[in-house]
C-alpha cells in the first residue's frame, strides 16, 4: 500500500516527488524515504547528453523540473525520437535491475533539474528491504502492460488520431506542470510528433496544418500551442 495524501504532503520534496513516480508509487512511506536517502540531485543544460546509446547501465533518473528526450541513432546518421519526460518521470530505470549498456540516448531539451539514484545503491536497498523489490517488480509488470496496451491501440489507429495521441499527451503533461486548461504551449518539433507517433514527417505535417487551420492550434519554431484541447481530444480514437 503507497503513502497517505498526508504522509506525502507531510514529506520533503523529494519524498513527495518519488511518490509521483509511477515506478515507486506503491511503496510505503518508509521505503520512499529509504530511497530518497540515496537519490542525488542532478542538474543538467539544455541540450546537454545524460547518458548516451551503448553507455554502462549504472544510474537511473527521476526528473524534478525541465524536459529530456530519449534518441535511437542508426548507422546511417539518422535518429529517431522515442519518447519525452517530464517531471515526474523515470528514466534509465532498467539499471536497477541488470548491468546492460544504454539502450538509447537521453539529452536534455531545456534546463533539467533531476534526482539521480545509483544502480548500486538501489540493489543494496533491494537486498536489505526485499519487500521494495516486490513492490518494483509489481510496478514494473503494471507500465509493461500500459506500454504494450498503447502499442495494441495505436496498430488500430490512423496517422491522424496517433498525432492527436501524442498531442494531447503532451498537453496533459504540460497542465500537470501548472499549464492553463487552454493556449497550451508544448515545445517539440514536427519531426518529433511524427516519430513519436510512428508516422512520416509529411504526414504529421499535414495532419498539423489541418489543426491549425481549424484554429485548434498554432505552430511556432519548435513548439505548438494547443489553443483548444478538448477539440484536440476529438481527434483521438
Amino acid at each position: 500500500m503507497g503513502p497517505t495524501e498526508q504522509q506525502v504532503r507531510d514529506t520533503d520534496p523529494t519524498i513527495e516527488l518519488l511518490a509521483r513516480v509511477p515506478v515507486f508509487s506503491t511503496l510505503a512511506h518508509e521505503d520512499l524515504q529509504r530511497v530518497a536517502e540515496v537519490a542525488v540531485p542532478r542538474r543538467f543544460q539544455g541540450q546537454q547528453v545524460i547518458f548516451r546509446e551503448g553507455d554502462k547501465s549504472d544510474t537511473c533518473y527521476v526528473v524534478r523540473e525541465g524536459h529530456c528526450r530519449a534518441v535511437r541513432h542508426h548507422a546511417d546518421g539518422r535518429a529517431i525520437t522515442l519518447a519525452h519526460f517530464g517531471p515526474g518521470d523515470i528514466f534509465g530505470e532498467l539499471a536497477m535491475f541488470d548491468t546492460e549498456t544504454r539502450s538509447a540516448t537521453v539529452e536534455a531539451l531545456d534546463r533539467v533539474q533531476a534526482l539521480a539514484i545509483l544502480a548500486n545503491d538501489m540493489r543494496r536497498l533491494m537486498r536489505d528491504h526485499p519487500e521494495i523489490a516486490a513492490k518494483l517488480v509489481i510496478a514494473l509488470g503494471r507500465r509493461l502492460r500500459e506500454a504494450n496496451d498503447r502499442l495494441t491501440r495505436q496498430s488500430f489507429q490512423t496517422v491522424q488520431s496517433r498525432v492527436a495521441g501524442v498531442l494531447a499527451e503532451l498537453v496533459r503533461q504540460a497542465q500537470t506542470e501548472g499549464a492553463e486548461a487552454q493556449d497550451v504551449e508544448v515545445r517539440i518539433t514536427q519531426a518529433d510528433i511524427a516519430q513519436l507517433a510512428g508516422s512520416s514527417r509529411e504526414s504529421a505535417s499535414r495532419f498539423l496544418a489541418v489543426l491549425e487551420r481549424a484554429g485548434v492550434l498554432a505552430q511556432g519554431r519548435g513548439r505548438i500551442t494547443v489553443h483548444d484541447p478538448a477539440a484536440l481530444a476529438r481527434y483521438v480514437y
